[in-house]
Formats: structure tokens, C-alpha cells, sequence
């Protein structure tokens, strides 16, 4: 299948021109009484030596997998972004699947993390991002996804934790779906994508090998609906976004096929 790939990166690019659906500000507030969903939950990965991650053990593999996006259930979540821009400032266009329904969400990186927390023998080298729901997500709130050291343990972890809230859907059926299906989405995302890192990191030890690679830029024309639904969403100045200054010619190549990409 052949990629307008200059085109694609000007509707993604203008993804960034949306605004959050919730107020972030905020956050502190939110509460399981007032309809929030509070998540959390972790998963263990290779143990280390004690002290600052290994070059080449379970830390930086299941960073490297973070980074590109990779630990998701390829199946239920479909991450479309570019590569070439820094990860501070992603946009990505999510593609959820849940029976026979297709969900279409945008979101957009809020804070790249990359520190020690806490002190002694509860220092912890931490590494990850966040990201937000942007205007037109059938939910609203923020995702934190860490690859976690104990610096004095060497133990490794995987974590997401997650607060999050039903948006407004003007669309009587989606709205009826979301409702049915929308938390089961979520919850088996933040299941299966720990235990999809788990297997990510343990191959790319025993192998050396980079495991479950996505392409570098997932197109849009993969999915019939796909250009519909960045249409959709996008603002009506996005036109004005076409002559935007990029080069195709710089990008990675393209596949249309996202059964070895992830969310």
C-alpha cells in the first residue's frame, strides 16, 4: 500500500493544536466518590545488580520498550505517532478494539521522567512519561507508565498507574458501548500490557534481539476509518496546516500492516 507520508505527519501535527479534556491543574481533587478511577498497578521484571541500571540488562531493555511504545497488546492498542519528534512533545493517535467496536483516541505527552526517588536504601532510578487525553477522547484524565531500580536491591519494575473519568459522548451508540465496554478496555490495557513488557524484556535477554518492534510510523491508511476519524477531530485550521514545512524524504519508511505494532 502506498503512504502519502508527508501527508500523514501534517493531520498528526495537527493533533498538537487540540487542547486537554481535562483540567490536569486539578488532579489532586479527583476522587472515587466524584466518578474517578484511580489505577495502579505493577508487575516485576529481571532483577538487577544493586546500584544504577546495566547497560544491557532489564532496565534499559524494558526502557528501550517503553520509549518505543511497544507494551501494549497489539490486538487492543494501536499507537500511531512520528518518531522523529522529541518524546517531550508526542502526539499519538490511538486506535482501541474491544468485540466488535472501534474506539479512536487522541493524547499527547504531559512530562518525560527520568530521576531518582527517594533516598537510602528506598532510592529508586525511575524512567517513563505520562500522557494525556485530548479534546474528543471518550475519556478524560492521565496515564503514567515507569520502568522502576531499587538502587540498593536491584530489583526492576514496570508500573502504571492512571486516574481517569468518562467524558462527554454526543454519540447515543458509542456512548452506550463506551459504557459497556469502556472499563473492561481499560482495565485488560493495563493487564495485558504488563505482562506484555514482562515477555518484551525477558526475550530481549535471552536473545539480545530488539523484540516486538512496531514500525517507526504506523499509517493512517492502514484502517479504512482511519483518515475519517483524524478528520473528524482535527480543528478546522488544520488545512491551513498542509503546506507545513516537513520532509518525507527524512522520515522512516512506513508499514501499512500494524500486526507487529503496539499502544
Amino acid at each position: 500500500m502506498t503512504i502519502d507520508i508527508a501527508s500523514f505527519e501534517t493531520r498528526l501535527r495537527a493533533l498538537e493544536a487540540l487542547p486537554f479534556n481535562v483540567e490536569l491543574q486539578r488532579q489532586d481533587s479527583f476522587s472515587a466518590p466524584d466518578g474517578w478511577h484511580l489505577d495502579a498497578s505493577e508487575v516485576a521484571l529481571p532483577t538487577e545488580a544493586p546500584g544504577e541500571p546495566e547497560a544491557h540488562g532489564a532496565f534499559r531493555a524494558a526502557q528501550e520498550v517503553l520509549r518505543d511504545y511497544r507494551f501494549p497488546p497489539p490486538d487492543l492498542i494501536t499507537g500511531i505517532f512520528l518518531p522523529d519528534a522529541p518524546l517531550h512533545e508526542r502526539v499519538m493517535l490511538l486506535r482501541a478494539r474491544f468485540l466488535f467496536f472501534t474506539f479512536w483516541f487522541g493524547v499527547r505527552i504531559t512530562a518525560v521522567i527520568d530521576a531518582v526517588r527517594g533516598a537510602g536504601d528506598d532510592a529508586e532510578r525511575v524512567w517513563g512519561y505520562r500522557y494525556a487525553t485530548l479534546d474528543g477522547h471518550f475519556e478524560r484524565g492521565e496515564i503514567e507508565f515507569v520502568v522502576t531500580k531499587s538502587l540498593a536491591t536491584g530489583v526492576v519494575r514496570f508500573k502504571i498507574s492512571s486516574f481517569s473519568q468518562t467524558a462527554k459522548i454526543t454519540n447515543i451508540f458509542i456512548r452506550i458501548g463506551f459504557s459497556l465496554f469502556g472499563r473492561r478496555l481499560q482495565q485488560r490495557f493495563a493487564r495485558e500490557s504488563l505482562r506484555r513488557m514482562q515477555v518484551l524484556v525477558d526475550e530481549a535477554l535471552t536473545t539480545g534481539r530488539r523484540i516486538g518492534a512496531a514500525p517507526p510510523v504506523l499509517p493512517a491508511a492502514s484502517d479504512e476509518k482511519a483518515s475519517e476519524m483524524l478528520e473528524k477531530h482535527l480543528p478546522s485550521s488544520s488545512s491551513s496546516l498542509s503546506s507545513a514545512s516537513s520532509s518525507s524524504a527524512s522520515l522512516p519508511s512506513a508499514s501499512s500492516s500494524s500486526a507487529s505494532s503496539s499502544s
